[in-house]
């Protein structure tokens, strides 16, 4: 089973967060910050993986800090748990409805951290959730996980359902990209290795 487990404590958050790719969506998320445990449910449900997070944060000054922080965190446990990238699929592209909203999510298992988030439009809130914090989570995510992700809203007016697809493509894209594809163990790349 390709899993990890990681715990990080720092003066502003204590998050353990347990992850695993070929998962039957075991799910227990609690963060401190009920819109992230929503879209990490999501995020989780439509990628098939199993995920739990706990998180103890600063959130009395605000949520930047356990946002970026889960990011930061889920992005380890994600590299750590693909190991070599042998036999992945590596490469997945989305498009994912909600309702008037669609947004496409598209990845490459690179090594290369590199985000693309283009999200014009998106208001200032969703209740009391700060929507700047979705790109934060994401370009912590991608430097951890080392790699490639464009976000693009194609239409949407609801701040929650535009942010609800990005997750659940996320998900979909990330499942897809760690798929075993070749059964040999061979990296795809011409490089032979993902891993520098």
């Amino acid at each position: 089973m390709r899993q990890a487990t990681i715990k990080r404590e720092t003066s502003e958050t204590a998050i353990s967060l347990a992850y695993g790719l070929d998962g039957k969506k075991d799910i227990h998320i609690d963060t401190g910050v009920g819109f992230l445990d929503h879209m990490l449910t999501l995020f989780a449900a439509h990628g098939s993986f199993d995920l739990t997070v706990s998180a103890d944060g600063d959130t009395y000054v605000d949520d930047h800090h356990t946002v970026e922080d889960v990011g930061i965190v889920l992005g380890q446990a994600f590299k750590q748990a693909l190991g070599d990238k042998a036999g992945i699929t590596r490469y997945a592209s989305d498009f994912t409805p909600m309702d008037e909203a669609l947004s496409l999510v598209s990845i490459d298992v690179s090594n290369r951290p590199y985000l693309v988030f283009d999200v014009d439009g998106l208001g200032e809130k969703v209740g009391s959730f700060d929507t700047e914090l979705v790109e934060e989570f994401f370009r912590a995510f991608i430097t951890q996980a080392g790699v490639t992700l464009h976000i693009k809203l194609m239409h949407g007016s609801n701040n929650h359902h535009i942010i609800e697809s990005i997750f659940k493509g996320f998900g979909r894209v990330l499942n897809e990209a760690v798929t075993i594809k070749d059964e040999d163990g061979s990296v795809p790349s011409t490089k032979g290795t993902l891993s520098e």
